[in-house]
């Protein structure tokens, strides 16, 4: 009796050492997802077309929520979880970050910038693409530049770079324009189409995106010379270079493959659902440089 119970001590501590090895070699996440066979992913409802709803069916979908799918994937295969249960977490430009930090949202692929700043506090996969901020307006608002703006309303949206970088080139100019900080990129939008700002300052990429989604696509334009500039990446929490590898081999692969050209032109170069509207917008020189050699350093 006495040499069983031995027995079984021994064989509960080794099991007990393998797991904790096991754990120590997945890191936290992965560890936390393979013990609750489920991973949770931050989107974005109106970042078109990156993260967003489309129809009644309340799923996002976009170009970087196909990019979450294919990490996805991945974790699947790693962790020989066919039946992995994929949930959808909503957050804004306000709470993405704290949401990945206390583990709320495991992956976030959306459309957040790499920033020296933000790197303190989360950690960010290789680039899927290179924005510029610059100005959406109508085309026959007389608006050409940031030179025309002296006096008007101009919209952007709370809590982004943007904002802060409108904001303080508005002081630093003293351009004497009016800012206005809207609760997401579909509201700003709205703003400019309804008269209450005469131009929209954000990404070019999601200003494309807003612009499609217009009655009358051709009636804006995006223009003025670029201003800030990013690369968008996925968040993971920091502290965790196992699931950060994973994320990254996941996108050198679909660059390395040429999948990401496929993916690209899906969704910024075709009809996108849910009402068959292009954007028009090719891949960039900056883009192409990027899937030629992966980076995740904020754009100097």
């Amino acid at each position: 009796m006495h040499k069983i119970t031995l027995l079984g001590c021994t064989l509960g501590l080794l099991l007990g050492a393998h797991a904790q090895a096991n754990e120590a070699s997945l890191g936290p996440t992965l560890s936390k997802i393979a013990g609750s066979h489920a991973i949770t992913l931050g989107y974005r409802d109106a970042s078109v077309p990156f993260s967003y709803v489309g129809d009644n069916s309340g799923r996002p979908m976009g170009y970087s929520v196909e990019l979450a799918a294919k990490i996805v994937e991945r974790i699947q295969q790693k962790l020989a979880l066919p039946e992995l249960k994929v949930k959808y977490n909503l957050v804004t430009s306000q709470t993405r970050i704290p949401l990945v930090q206390n583990g709320t949202v495991d992956l976030e692929c959306g459309s957040t910038g790499v920033t020296a700043e933000r790197q303190k506090q989360v950690a960010f996969s290789y680039g899927f693409i290179y924005v510029k901020g610059q100005l959406l307006t109508a085309n026959d608002s007389g608006i050409k530049g940031f030179d025309d703006l002296r006096g008007k309303n101009v919209v952007t949206t709370a809590g982004t770079t943007n904002e802060r970088y409108l904001k303080s080139y508005n002081v630093e100019n003293k351009v004497n324009m009016f800012v206005i900080s809207a609760k997401d990129h579909g509201e700003a939008f709205k703003m400019l189409e309804t008269g209450r700002a005469a131009a929209f300052y954000m990404d070019d990429a999601l200003l494309y995106g807003e612009r499609a989604k217009a009655r009358d696509p051709h009636k804006w334009v995006v223009v003025g010379q670029e201003q800030s500039r990013e690369i968008y990446s996925c968040m993971v929490r920091k502290d965790d270079p196992q699931f950060l590898a994973l994320v990254n081999g996941t996108l050198a692969d679909l660059y390395s493959s040429g999948q990401i050209n496929s993916i690209y032109q899906r969704w910024f170069e075709q009809p996108i659902p849910p009402k068959g509207l292009n954007l028009e917008f090719p891949m960039t020189a900056e883009l192409k440089a990027i899937i030629a050699k992966p980076t995740s350093d904020p754009v100097e």
